[in-house]
């Protein structure tokens, strides 16, 4: 029998625990760019493999494609194998949000059973995810998006092979710094009003699997934020792109002061069952 989530959770707190000092200055040294760390080795290898074995096939995800982001997401749980959902909610472990709030040096904050934006993603050769700010707030507008998991599961991943995630720390005119998108490593970033990202272009045949949460508070990571939508841009080289992108989040900034709960739901919302318990 295999692990289920609250021991998969253990696992992780340890291996938090065991490296919280390193972590938390990883996190916090670097307050005016974009925060985050990360942690290789997070879970035991083995393990790793086979919550990347199970992923299901991309026919089975949704796909995301636009001029923003290419990618396949899944936020449906119960339609995929339940080592899944485990690791998808292991990192919902309230053991867990708390040591990551410790380390991160914030207030209270909580993470998303509706897995809005969450849960988990592939990419594929050609797939990306261009520079963006994430939405400032959750689904319902009522507490702040300040915390970015993301769990990499693809075995032997390497730098050339694209499909990591790119942090901004002096915005989009500066050049970015990149988090390889390793095998069984952990990245947690803050989100706020400077930390743009994106992710590189995948140029394998190759699926980069990711496990992907969020977590929400009452108060933002930094005190200049205010509420904006998912704000994207194309990367410094891609000019008529870019002013694309900054039409199109000017429009949907302007829809949300009419609208401030939007016009669509967003689908990227997981539809639990009356009777499903995910403690």
């Amino acid at each position: 029998m295999g692990l289920g989530r609250k021991e998969i959770a253990s696992l992780i707190v340890l291996k938090l625990q065991e490296n919280k000092q390193l972590l938390y200055k990883a996190f916090n040294e670097n307050r005016d760019g974009v925060r985050f760390f990360y942690i290789d080795n997070l879970l035991p290898d083995d393990l790793c493999q086979k919550i990347n074995d199970a992923f299901p096939k991309n026919s089975e995800m949704v796909l995301k494609k636009s001029l923003r982001e290419d990618k396949y997401v899944g936020v449906q749980m119960d339609t995929y194998k339940s080592l899944i959902a485990d690791v998808v909610y292991a990192f919902q472990d309230i053991r867990i949000v708390e040591v990551i709030r410790e380390i991160c040096n914030i207030g209270e904050c909580s993470a998303d059973a509706s897995l809005y934006a969450g849960g988990i993603s592939s990419m594929s050769e050609n797939q990306f995810l261009k520079p963006h700010l994430d939405n400032s707030h959750d689904q319902k507008r009522d507490k702040w998006r300040v915390l970015n998991l993301l769990y990499y599961t693809t075995p032997d991943w390497k730098k050339e092979f694209g499909g990591n995630l790119e942090v901004w720390p002096k915005g989009l005119k500066g050049n970015p710094t990149t988090i390889v998108s390793k095998f069984n490593r952990l990245i947690v970033m803050g989100t706020d009003i400077n930390a743009w990202h994106s992710v590189s272009p995948v140029v394998v045949e190759n699926r980069r699997n990711c496990v992907s949460n969020y977590y929400f508070s009452n108060t933002p990571l930094s005190k200049e934020d205010s509420f904006h939508v998912t704000t994207f841009r194309g990367w410094p080289r891609q000019k008529l792109e870019n002013a694309v992108l900054r039409f199109d989040s000017f429009a949907r900034m302007c829809i949300r002061k009419i609208f401030p709960k939007g016009i669509v739901k967003n689908p990227h919302v997981y539809i639990q069952k009356d009777n499903e318990n995910n403690d």
